[in-house]
């Protein structure tokens, strides 16, 4: 019966002819052979206009017909919906005739241009395409955004499909008559159904457990691949290898995540399909088992030699939850995780089930939900509202350091709308004058900084602007002031991360104007072939005078011009991001040497796999003082701080407070120092430091909320004591299931113990280090770094000898190092 080739079709189509299967469904369009010449049969004006017949002589329970119309005023002229097209009459064997309208946007369209064209798109018939997910672990560039959203944005290729439900299925259909009316359209194929079931998926997705069943098989790594050939699945994720009950005894990270599972199985999908659908499980491209769908609806589940897929689906409820504080009642911030009993993801709505499909996003949606490691929570204001699932639902809520983390299991009824959890906080720092802030963030917005931090009970955000080769990143988020909550609780302040790759990083705290360039140097911080343009110090010079603050962060890498801004009194402070020995060694090594420095903690968050103030500084704001940004900073300079990514310290010397100095006598003697720490994850070890050697200790080698100690400890001349807090012998604490897994611990700014005048310290193989590094960054510079040959260019700084200002803050170093060593070796 075909009249017409593809050369009728609209320019947005793309032709599908010979053996088709659309939505698991096959239809023959054209011949096999895919003649394009004479595939389709063309109807109404120019066309085949009379009547049609097309024979059948077979019985069906269901006719579905791909057609589609090649003009229209809905586009052309906007003209009306439900125009007639055509009428299809089913002719039954028993002379009985069913007449039905093939109406414009009813029961037919014409193929839209683009996908969001979606005034044409037809009411009682689908497209001929069906929603698809992308690759799950690659794709092109220009993908990069959408791929967020896991399903491809999709439009009709070339047909609509109709389905037609006969009323008489026993009965045999002699022929089906097309009369054409005004439109032009063709009919491309045509399929009897023979299932007493609907082709279509008309039921909301449900979710399924999928099991390798062979133990070599479910040592498999990586992720499952499900496809469905008559519906639609979502990927696979895994599950927890821990039981509910494993994870609900997990006491040490209630609220802070739990191990990813490397392996593919046990794994979940949300599926939705019709009846004789099949499930095909894959592995690596190798096909491990198929499953009919309807067998798992009937039965629960379906199995192979290999495979086991479960329906799981318990009922759901729309539900709107609030977390209260337990003591005022109040709806409280913070982020939570819903769980069915099998481990299944039910997060509030707008929130992710599994961020970025589990993957590691850098600089990609950041912002309101987090993943540490197999969880993903989400930031609430203290309320939210999606589905539950009926039955049993394992919550796991938190607040930051300073509430108990809520780990239980609650009971959603058939029709429950609300539900009320109650978390409660038992230490309130603020009320004690610690305030704590996070140093070091990248990459949220404002307001996105203060939805996290007020979940996470911090009270300061610094959130950086930076730049790596040609991304600028939060440069649109930079006034110059601090963005305050309405009840002050939380500030979030946009600075800047400057970096060099090898000269080092500087964050720019409470900056009024921004401090260009951002970055040089070459990549990946500065641009491909770029130059060695300016100095950390100029930078920390160009901060100090608009009333900043200077951090170095995740001290001392890279290690360079660190040393320089150490030993001319630049540097406020130095961060601590990550547990490790150098990082303690170097710290302790500009101490011995005579510097007073502050330590920090910040998280470096580039992606949400790591939560905003993981690791953060509490600092010690005087009564007298109000708590703004400001004073923030300056009491963080002071040495009023410890940093922590968990444990809070109390920390004394002869009853002087972090930051201060005792003073002694010549010749020095005992000091009484005291020492407590409290924490919501499990601590072993608490530890005096003097002058980078521990001299008092206590264990608790099977964990405990609290630890405290008391010792006195000999000091004979100039010294500094610290405290710190950390795992079993402290050099190997616990981690945290953020996408770095760093440590658990906690370390103070130092007491300084002056004996006999004001504190001065110094380390003749310290100050021998800074020498050697402020000569080895002086090299790099004058014989590794780029530059743009003297007088073609002229530089920021408007100086006329480029290399005389580079290196202008390290002979400054090198003096102060030799002046202090000198005057060191006078005394000594």
């Amino acid at each position: 019966l075909c009249n017409v080739g593809i050369e009728v079709l609209p320019p947005a189509a793309k032709p599908l002819i010979g053996e088709q299967m659309l939505h698991g469904l096959p239809f023959l369009i054209g011949s096999p052979t895919e003649n394009a010449n004479s595939c389709f049969v063309g109807l109404g004006p120019g066309l085949h206009e009379g009547p049609l017949r097309v024979p059948v002589g077979r019985t069906a329970q269901k006719v579905l017909v791909a057609h589609t119309q090649l003009d229209s005023d809905l586009i052309d002229g906007g003209g009306p919906v439900g125009e007639p097209v055509a009428e299809y009459a089913f002719h039954m064997e028993d002379g009985n005739v069913v007449r039905e309208p093939i109406r414009e946007r009813f029961e037919i369209a014409i193929i839209p241009e683009s996908i969001w064209w979606q005034p044409v798109l037809p009411f009682n018939a689908v497209q001929d395409d069906w929603p698809r997910l992308f690759p799950r672990t690659g794709g092109s560039w220009d993908d990069a955004g959408n791929r967020q959203m896991e399903v491809k944005a999709y439009k009709p290729r070339a047909y609509y499909i109709w389905t037609w439900v006969n009323p008489q299925p026993d009965q045999v259909i002699d022929f089906i008559e097309v009369l054409p009316a005004s439109r032009r359209f063709l009919i491309a194929g045509i399929t009897l159904g023979h299932l007493n079931e609907y082709p279509f998926v008309r039921h909301g997705a449900r979710e399924v457990r999928i099991v390798l069943t062979q133990p070599e098989d479910s040592r498999r790594e990586g992720y499952l691949d499900l496809e469905v050939d008559r519906g639609f699945g979502t990927y696979p994720y895994s599950l927890p290898e821990a039981s509910t009950e494993e994870f609900l005894a997990d006491t040490a990270y209630r609220g802070w995540g739990e191990r990813q599972n490397p392996h593919a199985s046990p794994a979940y999908a949300r599926v939705t399909a019709i009846p004789s659908a099949t499930l095909t499980v894959k592995h690596a491209g190798q096909t491990l088992g198929s499953v009919p769908w309807g067998e798992i609806e009937e039965r629960g589940s379906a199995s192979t030699s290999r495979v086991r897929i479960e329906l799981v689906d318990h009922g759901r409820n729309w539900v709107r939850t609030t977390v209260v504080d337990e003591a005022t009642g109040q709806p409280v911030p913070c982020r939570v995780h819903f769980r069915s009993p099998e481990g299944i993801p039910f997060q509030p709505h707008g929130h992710h089930p599994h961020v970025n499909s589990n993957f590691e996003s850098w600089h990609l949606d950041i912002g309101g939900d987090l993943r540490m490691g197999q969880i993903t929570y989400a930031y609430i204001d203290g309320r939210c509202q999606g589905w539950l699932p009926r039955g049993e639902v394992i919550v796991d809520v938190a607040r930051g350091f300073e509430c108990e983390p809520l780990r239980t299991r609650v009971t959603i009824e058939p029709g429950q709308q609300e539900l009320v959890l109650r978390i409660k906080r038992w230490r309130d720092m603020n009320a004690e004058r610690w305030f704590s802030g996070d140093t070091h963030v990248h990459f949220l917005s404002t307001q996105g900084g203060h939805l996290e931090a007020r979940g996470e009970d911090l009270n300061v955000v610094n959130l950086l602007q930076a730049q790596w080769a040609h991304l600028f990143t939060s440069k649109e988020e930079f006034t110059g002031g601090p963005s305050v909550s309405p009840d002050g609780r939380s500030i979030v302040y946009v600075c800047q991360e400057n970096r060099q790759h090898f000269l080092g990083h500087l964050n720019l705290l409470g900056l009024k104007e921004a401090v260009m360039p951002w970055a040089s140097d070459g990549p990946i911080e500065g641009e491909l072939g770029g130059t060695l343009e300016v100095t950390l110090s100029d930078w920390a010079d160009r901060c100090r005078a608009q009333g900043g603050t200077v951090v170095v962060p995740h001290f001392p890498v890279p290690n360079a011009e660190v040393v320089a801004l150490i030993a001319t009194k630049r540097a406020d402070a130095v961060e601590m991001h990550r547990h490790s020995l150098y990082r303690h060694m170097e710290y302790y090594r500009y101490l011995n040497a005579g510097y007073r420095l502050p330590l920090t903690g910040g998280t470096d968050k580039m992606n949400t796999a790591i939560p905003v103030g993981m690791y953060r500084t509490y600092v010690y704001v005087p009564p007298e003082e109000e708590f703004t940004y400001d004073n923030w900073c300056r009491n963080l300079a002071l040495g009023r701080s410890f940093m922590t990514s968990g444990p809070l310290l109390d920390f004394s010397v002869e009853g002087a407070r972090i930051g201060d100095t005792v003073r002694l006598p010549p010749g020095g003697g005992e000091v009484e120092v005291e020492v407590r720490a409290e924490s919501i994850f499990p601590l072993h070890t608490l530890e005096i430091v003097q002058q980078g050697r521990v001299v008092a200790s206590a264990q608790e080698p099977r964990g405990a909320r609290m630890l405290s100690l008391k010792a006195k400890v000999r000091v004979e001349g100039h010294s500094w004591l610290a405290a710190r807090v950390g795992g079993p012998d402290y050099d190997h604490p616990l981690l945290h299931h953020d996408g770095t897994s760093r440590g658990i611990f906690a370390h103070t700014s130092p007491i300084y113990v002056a004996c006999g005048g004001d504190w001065e310290m110094m380390d003749r193989d310290a100050a021998d280090y800074m020498l050697k590094i402020l000569e080895g960054s002086m090299s790099y510079m004058r014989n590794i770094a780029l530059h743009y040959p003297p007088g073609t260019v002229t530089h920021h700084h408007g100086e006329s000898d480029h290399m005389a200002y580079l290196e202008r803050p390290f002979r400054e170093a090198q003096e102060a190092v030799l002046r202090r060593l000198e005057q060191w070796q006078l005394r000594s």
